[in-house]
C-alpha cells in the first residue's frame, strides 16, 4: 500500500459566541456558510449518538455552523455552554494545534479588516526574505481568542527554494 499525501478537510474552532463567529469570519474573509447555526442536543439522533462518541455523555447542548473557505477546506464552528476562555490562549509550547493560517495577498488590508471587526494583531508583519521575495507573515487573533496565521503567498511557495 502507498502512502499519497491526504487533501485537508476542515478544522473545528470553539467559540463563545457562534452568531458573532459567523458574521466575523463571512464578513472579513468572505467564507461561505454552508449549514446555518443549529443546536445538537445530547439525545438518541444519530448526530447526538456521534456526538456522544466525540464528547462523551457529560452534555446536554451545544450549537454549531459549518463554514466553507474560497478552496474548499471547511471550518466547523462550536458554541459549547460552558465555554471557557484559557489565562493565556497562545500556550505554543504545549503539545497541540496552536495556530492555523490564511492565505490573503493584501496582508496589510486584511489585518485592518481583522481589527476594525474586533480582532487583534499580535506582532508587526514581517518579511520572510527582505529584499528577496515577497512573502509577508503575521500573526492575528479573532474577538474569541483563536490565534492563527496570514500568509501572502501559498505554503509551497513560501518554503520551496525555486520560488520568486
Amino acid at each position: 500500500m502507498h502512502t499519497y499525501p491526504r487533501a485537508f478537510s476542515h478544522i473545528g474552532l470553539s467559540v463563545p459566541n457562534l452568531d458573532e463567529a459567523v458574521q466575523f469570519y463571512t464578513h472579513v474573509f468572505g467564507w461561505y456558510v454552508i449549514m446555518e447555526p443549529s443546536e445538537v442536543k445530547n439525545d438518541d439522533t444519530p448526530i447526538g449518538q456521534m456526538c456522544r462518541d466525540v464528547f462523551g455523555s457529560e452534555w446536554e447542548e451545544f450549537r454549531i455552523a459549518h463554514l466553507a473557505t474560497g478552496d474548499r477546506i471547511g471550518i466547523e464552528l462550536f458554541e459549547f455552554p460552558e465555554n471557557e476562555q484559557p489565562e493565556n490562549n497562545f500556550e505554543y509550547w504545549k503539545t497541540g494545534i496552536f495556530h492555523f493560517c490564511i492565505q490573503d495577498p493584501d496582508i496589510e488590508g486584511i489585518v485592518e479588516k481583522i481589527k476594525q471587526h474586533g480582532g487583534k494583531q499580535r506582532m508587526p508583519i514581517r518579511e520572510y526574505y527582505p529584499g528577496e521575495k515577497p512573502f509577508k507573515m503575521v500573526y492575528v487573533e479573532d474577538p474569541f481568542g483563536n490565534i492563527f496565521e496570514i500568509y501572502t503567498h501559498s505554503y509551497e511557495l513560501t518554503y520551496s527554494e525555486g520560488a520568486y
